[in-house]
């Protein structure tokens, strides 16, 4: 499993805490330092099944500096994720990948479903 956080943010901590104590295995990634590419936004999107505003970070300094509330709606998709892929910090974390589950954001009960596949 591929797991993207942020060190510094205390709900990428929680989901850290949250993976080490059921015993999940994963590959940590630093969101900020080693940014999603286009390519994995493009492939995460498409799994998740979640509208592409929810990989927007959007309680964020950057976000709201760039003023992406009121730009975004007017943008593509493509447009949005080329965004996204232009700096760690506008995405969403911590997001865990898993075979073809995606989920963004960190609430226990829906990562709960990260225990119900076998480990690869």
């Amino acid at each position: 499993m591929l797991f993207l956080c942020y060190p510094k943010c205390t709900t990428c901590q929680k989901a850290k805490t949250w993976l080490d104590e059921n015993d999940l295995s994963y590959e940590l990634r630093n969101i900020k330092e080693q940014n999603p590419t286009y390519e994995e936004l493009s492939e995460w999107y498409r799994l998740s099944g979640l509208p592409l505003k929810k990989f927007f970070n959007t309680s964020g300094l950057l976000y709201k500096s760039m003023d992406l509330k009121n730009r975004l709606p007017e943008m593509s998709d493509e447009e949005q994720l080329r965004l996204l892929a232009s700096d760690g910090m506008l995405v969403k974390r911590p997001i865990a990948v898993k075979d073809s589950m995606v989920l963004v954001g960190f609430k226990a009960e829906v990562w709960d479903k990260l225990k119900a596949t076998p480990q690869k």
